[in-house]
């Protein structure tokens, strides 16, 4: 339905930040660290969700990590993407970069899980796993 009052325009807004639960904070804050170059910005807890969490930025994108004990592994079938998309609810976030290939080649020298890559002519990505098994998208757009 559309409307042309103009009192229900939606405001503006912007990206702040995506989010992963994890097993382990500290090995989560490594992995971004290293794999991608995060830096930790902060950490604080949640009491409602008894989760201990990390925010990390890099630049201006920002990356919320949460550990909570007791919380359920990643089913297996959420660690691939072509059968986590057969799965309703958020899937993944995603970043853009210059070069796949270039991109590519640095993260899996530093030994990143690569879990499937597109090559495709509406455009090049690849899905990473972090050390969770959480989906982490890139792409290269088209020229």
């Amino acid at each position: 339905m559309t409307t042309s009052d103009p009192s229900l325009t939606t405001p503006e807004f912007s990206f702040h930040h995506g989010g992963v639960s994890v097993p382990s904070l500290d090995a989560a804050i490594e992995w971004y660290g290293r794999v991608l170059g995060f830096e930790l910005e902060r950490r604080f807890h949640i009491d409602a969700a008894n989760a201990d969490v990390a925010m990390i930025k890099r630049g201006p994108l920002r990356f919320e990590i949460f550990e909570v004990q007791g919380a359920a592994a990643l089913p297996e079938e959420r660690r691939h993407p072509p059968s986590d998309v057969k799965t309703h609810g958020n899937k993944h976030v995603a970043f853009r970069v210059a070069d796949l290939d270039a991109f590519l080649a640095v993260v899996e020298a530093k030994g990143a899980d690569v879990a499937f890559v597109v090559r495709e002519k509406f455009g090049k990505g690849c899905f990473l796993r972090d050390c969770a098994g959480n989906l982490i998208e890139f792409v290269e757009e088209p020229n």
